[in-house]
């Protein structure tokens, strides 16, 4: 009842405010699990998806957007709850991980469609960045759920990393074709199939996305991109003092202070 009606407003909003493009409908089964894989180039992922889609789509979110104090932490979690997303503890980096794949195994097994992002989190500069092969595929093999890939397409020019307000502008999601990896059924614990499992997903996901591939996590990335960030910033703090003291007035300064009293 609270989806319906979350879906419907928020759905119906997105829609007419944003007018996403659709390619793909028709391969999303209109009964039965199926495990939707997409790309993320934007917190606003998670709310297109299910907008375009009749069925619901569960997502996992962190357990923090649902336990927070106050009259905002209800606001925010009656939101999140609304808008099919189910809370899951990521305090230490296993347990997260057991706790997402327990929460899709338990919506396949009720018949629902799983959403996830390979990635593991948002790309930090649009492109697409390896997947993590304990989630996706580890639910894939332990149910035997077709994969369907997805490509958000534009989601990060309408709100980038940091920006609260969104730029009206209309984003694109193209649905691949079902991934059949029933033939791996229950060997969710060999790790090389895990491997191929994924590869074959973020493949797909790439040539409906069109975005460039990169073959490391999007996690490792972000250090990169960080670090490097705090190096360049030093290094102008450092210019700018190298600067600041060969000034000429500097200088005299100096050399007053160091010459000695009559």
């Amino acid at each position: 009842m609270i989806y319906g009606a979350m879906k419907f407003s928020i759905g119906g909003s997105l829609k007419l405010a944003f007018r996403p493009w659709v390619e793909g409908l028709e391969n999303i089964p209109a009964e039965g699990p199926a495990i939707l894989a997409s790309n993320h180039l934007s917190f606003s992922d998670s709310f297109f998806l299910p907008a375009v889609l009749d069925r619901k789509v569960t997502f996992i979110a962190k357990a923090e957007y649902f336990t927070s104090p106050g009259v905002k932490g209800r606001l925010t979690a009656a939101f999140f709850k609304g808008v099919g997303q189910l809370p899951v503890d990521r305090s230490g980096a296993r347990g997260a991980g057991e706790a997402a794949i327990k929460a899709g195994i338990d919506v396949i097994k009720g018949g629902g469609l799983f959403g996830i992002y390979p990635e593991g989190t948002r790309s930090p500069d649009g492109r697409l960045y390896r997947g993590k092969p304990g989630g996706l595929a580890r639910v894939a093999l332990a149910t035997g759920a077709p994969v369907i890939p997805v490509a958000m397409i534009d989601t990060e020019k309408i709100q980038p990393p940091g920006k609260v307000v969104p730029k009206l502008m209309r984003p694109g999601i193209r649905i691949g074709k079902p991934l059949d990896f029933s033939r791996y059924y229950g060997m969710e614990g060999d790790r090389f199939i895990l491997r191929s499992v994924t590869d074959e997903v973020m493949y797909e996901i790439m040539k409906l996305s069109g975005q460039e591939y990169v073959d490391i996590y999007a996690a490792a990335a972000k250090r990169q991109i960080a670090d490097a960030e705090k190096a360049e910033k030093a290094e102008r703090a450092a210019a700018e003092k190298a600067a600041k003291a060969s000034k000429p007035g500097n200088t005299d300064k100096a050399e007053k202070t160091d010459r000695p009293a009559a």
